[in-house]
């Protein structure tokens, strides 16, 4: 068995959940400006992060839930998933943005994962706070990722970690395959193999004895 992290947000999805929540409340261009930064290493995760989480202050709980129920995996990620399901290996997601809307995507797509370790919006009366909580704020993921892989008994050296922006570097320099989807230019030179789809990384994974 091995263990292949995926980075949520621009690699299993081609959705970013805090511009779709920000379009709920016409913050949408300055969360896409402000991810653009942290995402091309221009400015600290957990700040940009906060900066986000700030902006959605008031959003109420029916609005917050539309816009989670709008992720959507990319073409073909489910059945990568499954597959690596099907083959004993370990998936998970370690994502700096939120639970629910990763709950909503697998869910759309009858699928799971073993490990999901990601954010969380607060709310207070129906309406979010304005506050983020959770493990991959000032947590990186390379911590998470070695707490997992130690928990199922597997080397960081055997893992797998596949992303795109520069929370990701973390983890991708601790694993053993460090895989880009269609990465940042800041992550690029960090990653082992580039690729811009699920049926390349699932082709990359057969030819790697992963599947």
């Amino acid at each position: 068995m091995t263990l292949v992290a995926f980075d949520f947000d621009g690699t299993l999805s081609d959705s970013e959940m805090t511009v779709l929540l920000g379009e709920r409340c016409g913050v949408a261009d300055e969360m896409a400006e402000i991810t653009e930064r942290a995402m091309n290493d221009e400015m600290s995760y957990a700040d940009s992060l906060r900066q986000r989480a700030a902006l959605l202050d008031g959003l109420s709980r029916e609005e917050a839930e539309a816009a989670y129920g709008e992720v959507r995996l990319r073409p073909d990620a489910a059945a990568l998933i499954e597959a690596l399901n099907a083959a004993g290996v370990h998936t998970a997601i370690l994502t700096g943005g939120f639970e629910r809307g990763v709950e909503r995507a697998l869910s759309r797509e009858g699928i799971t994962v073993d490990s999901i370790v990601a954010n969380r919006l607060p709310m207070e009366d129906g309406e979010l706070t304005g506050e983020v909580e959770g493990p991959l704020i000032e947590g990186t993921k390379d911590n998470a990722l070695r707490r997992l892989a130690s928990a199922q008994g597997v080397d960081p050296g055997a893992t797998v970690a596949v992303g795109d922006g520069a929370n990701d570097l973390p983890m991708l320099r601790v694993a053993g395959l460090a895989v880009g989807f269609d990465p940042k230019p800041a992550v690029e030179p960090h990653c082992e193999e580039v690729i811009s789809e699920m049926s390349q990384l699932r082709r990359l994974f057969e030819n790697r004895g992963v599947l």
